[in-house]
């Protein structure tokens, strides 16, 4: 496994990043408790050593696992990555979406980004987290207020390091008029590259961390979805644009031409995209989810995958014939 810093913070994590949403229910429904701490717990084992995970993710179910997990694991050899800013306790703010039911606000207020810290802390069970970040943009709130929550909560000792997720360049810029931001998480997977073109360089020049969400593409890149494929009633993927038999079917073609490759190392299909996504110019972490102990072993081998420059620029030669429809 390779370790790669956060930013400048200091605070060095497993490339592999062990991402908690599925555990705490959110998107694909809820994991049974003790399996997803032995998830945990198999993960840290196999060099994983950071976790991402989030209020709204359960709404404090995945951070309470996490916290059931630190109990037994020491907790300066593992970095906590959590986030702030949705609401689904009070109604707030002017966006919202659907959540198992429930609507949950943007909201980012100085007064709210504190006291969510603190109920992140009392879920985790710890006294600190690593990297603290702002879940989805609030257009309601000026950023500096947001960030000038955030330096104070640096400046006490609750937090090493803040972070953002889904924020623009320009965003992160405005940002960093008031606090020194060490890493943005964002979609990234073979088939979904934009930030490549704006995001990637800057946080490159500035010495950034990239933590790339959804490296599969929820899915559509291990090779197992089929067109046709029925999604269960509330499933998002129900109609996204990339699960529209057409690009399954273009998918799953490109998929086959990675096969043999992936036969040659041993792996699986889902390995080679993983170890494919953290070898891109970059991207410093990628979070994969599991369910089970099986899956997070799985993923953690990921970390183990070495792939040359000559098999990286072939992988990519093959990607580059891959047009998806929209």
């Amino acid at each position: 496994m390779e370790y790669r810093q956060i930013g400048q913070s200091g605070i060095r994590a497993s490339a592999i990043t062990f991402g908690a949403w599925a555990i705490g229910g959110w998107m694909w429904g809820g994991a049974d408790r003790k399996q997803a701490l032995e998830a945990i717990l198999a993960s840290y084992e196999h060099g994983v050593t950071a976790i991402d995970t989030a209020p709204v993710y359960g709404q404090g179910t995945s951070e309470e696992i996490l916290g059931e997990a630190l109990k037994t694991l020491p907790r300066d050899k593992v970095q906590v990555l959590t986030k702030f800013g949705l609401r689904w306790d009070l109604t707030v703010g002017s966006l919202h979406f659907e959540l198992d039911g429930e609507k949950v606000y943007r909201y980012a207020k100085k007064e709210s980004v504190i006291l969510e810290c603190e109920n992140c802390l009392r879920r985790l069970g710890t006294d600190y987290i690593d990297l603290f970040q702002l879940h989805w943009p609030d257009p309601t709130t000026p950023i500096a207020e947001t960030m000038e929550a955030l330096q104070q909560l640096l400046q006490q000792g609750k937090i090493r390091a803040a972070g953002v997720s889904n924020y623009s360049v320009e965003q992160m810029q405005e940002a960093e008029k008031t606090v020194t931001l060490q890493a943005n998480q964002v979609p990234y997977s073979m088939v979904l590259r934009d930030i490549e073109a704006d995001i990637v360089p800057y946080c490159i020049e500035h010495k950034k961390a990239v933590i790339v969400y959804s490296p599969m593409q929820r899915g559509l890149l291990t090779g197992k979805i089929k067109p046709g494929q029925p999604f269960a009633e509330g499933d998002t993927r129900k109609g996204n644009r990339f699960f529209t038999d057409e690009n399954i079917t273009r998918v799953n073609a490109f998929l086959d031409q990675l096969r043999p490759l992936s036969s040659s190392k041993n792996i699986s299909l889902s390995q080679l995209v993983i170890a494919w996504t953290i070898r891109r110019p970059g991207i410093t972490h990628a979070l994969v989810g599991a369910r089970n102990a099986e899956q997070a072993v799985q993923n953690a081998k990921a970390g183990e995958v070495v792939l040359s420059d000559d098999e990286m620029k072939w992988i990519d030669e093959k990607l580059s014939g891959l047009q998806l429809v929209f």
